[in-house]
C-alpha cells in the first residue's frame, strides 16, 4: 500500500517534467529523425540514406563539422586545465578567496546577449584590444574577419563556462579527506606525487562529469558566435549550428534534420566512449 502511494507521488511530481520533455525534446527529435529519411516533408516518400549522402557531399557541412569538432578538441582540454588550476588555487588559503569565487560565478548569471556588446567593443577594428596593441607598437588585428576569430570565440567560451567548472572541481576537492595528504606528506610524497596519487584519483567522477558538460557547452557555442559575428561569420568559426540555422532559413528540412541527427549521434558516441574510459579507469584503480 505504502509503495503504491510513493509510486503515485513520484509520478505526480515527475509527470509535468516528463510531459514537457516529451513535447519539447523527445517528440521533435523523433519527428526530425523521421524527416531525415524522407524526400520532403510534404510527400514523405522514403528516401533511405540519400539525404545523408547529399549532406556528407556538401562542402559547407564538412567545413562546419570540422570547425565544430576542432573547436571542441582545443577548447575542452583548455577549459579543464584552467578550471582545475583555478579550483586548486581557490581551495588553498588565498587572500580574497571568497570574492574570487563570486567573480568566477558572475558570467553564469549575466545574459549573453547583453555582454556581447562588450566583447564586440573589445575586439572591433577600433576596439580596446587593438588600441592596447597599438600602444605597444603591434599592428592592429581584424579579429572577427581573420583566423583570429577562433581565438576570440575560445576566449568567450572560457569566460562563460569556466566558473561552473571551477565550482564543480571545488566541490570535489573539498570532499577529499585532508588526512590523506598529511599521511602522504609524512611518508615523503611531494606535491606532484600527492596531486597524481590522491587529487586526480578522487576527482575522477567529478572530472568525468565536467568533461561531458564542457563538451556539451562547446557544441552550444553558436549563440555567442552568432551574436558576435552574425549569420555568416569567418570560415574558421562557421559551426554546425550555423549550417543548421542556414538550412532552416532556406527551409531545407532534409539537410537540417540529417545534420541534427548526425550531430546527436556523434555526441552519443563521444559520451559512450567517455563512459567506457571512466569504467576501465575505475576498474584499474580498484
Amino acid at each position: 500500500m505504502w509503495m503504491r502511494r510513493d509510486a503515485a507521488a513520484v509520478w505526480i511530481f515527475l509527470g509535468p517534467s516528463a510531459v514537457g520533455f516529451a513535447l519539447f525534446y523527445l517528440i521533435p527529435f523523433v519527428m526530425g529523425l523521421f524527416y531525415s529519411f524522407v524526400d520532403s516533408p510534404i510527400n514523405r516518400h522514403f528516401a533511405g540514406l540519400d539525404n545523408y549522402r547529399e549532406l556528407l557531399a556538401s562542402g559547407s557541412f564538412r567545413k562546419a563539422a570540422f570547425n565544430t569538432f576542432s573547436f571542441s578538441a582545443v577548447s575542452v582540454p583548455l577549459i579543464l586545465a584552467l578550471s582545475l588550476g583555478l579550483a586548486l588555487l581557490l581551495n588553498s588559503k588565498l587572500y580574497l578567496r571568497q570574492w574570487l569565487r563570486t567573480a568566477y560565478v558572475l558570467p553564469l548569471v549575466v545574459p549573453v546577449a547583453s555582454i556581447v556588446f562588450v566583447w564586440q567593443m573589445l575586439f572591433d577594428w577600433n576596439g580596446s584590444v587593438n588600441a592596447w596593441l597599438s600602444g605597444f607598437g603591434v599592428d592592429r588585428v581584424d579579429w572577427m574577419k581573420t583566423e583570429a576569430s577562433r581565438s576570440v570565440i575560445i576566449v568567450v567560451y572560457l569566460w562563460k563556462n569556466i566558473g561552473y567548472n571551477v565550482i564543480l572541481f571545488l566541490a570535489g576537492l573539498q570532499q577529499i579527506p585532508k588526512d590523506y595528504y598529511e599521511t602522504a606528506h609524512v611518508e615523503g610524497a611531494g606535491r606532484l606525487r600527492q596531486f597524481g596519487g590522491i587529487t586526480l584519483v578522487y576527482l575522477t567522477p567529478t572530472m568525468f562529469f565536467v568533461v561531458i558538460l564542457s563538451i556539451m557547452h562547446s557544441f552550444k557555442v553558436f549563440r555567442e558566435t552568432y551574436l558576435i559575428a552574425g549569420d555568416y561569420p569567418h570560415d574558421s568559426i562557421y559551426m554546425m549550428q550555423h549550417y543548421m540555422n542556414n538550412m532552416f532559413t532556406s527551409l531545407d528540412i532534409q539537410k537540417l534534420t540529417s545534420a541534427a541527427t548526425l550531430m546527436v549521434g556523434c555526441i552519443l558516441l563521444i559520451v559512450m566512449g567517455l563512459f567506457a574510459i571512466e569504467r576501465r579507469y575505475r576498474q584499474f584503480m580498484e
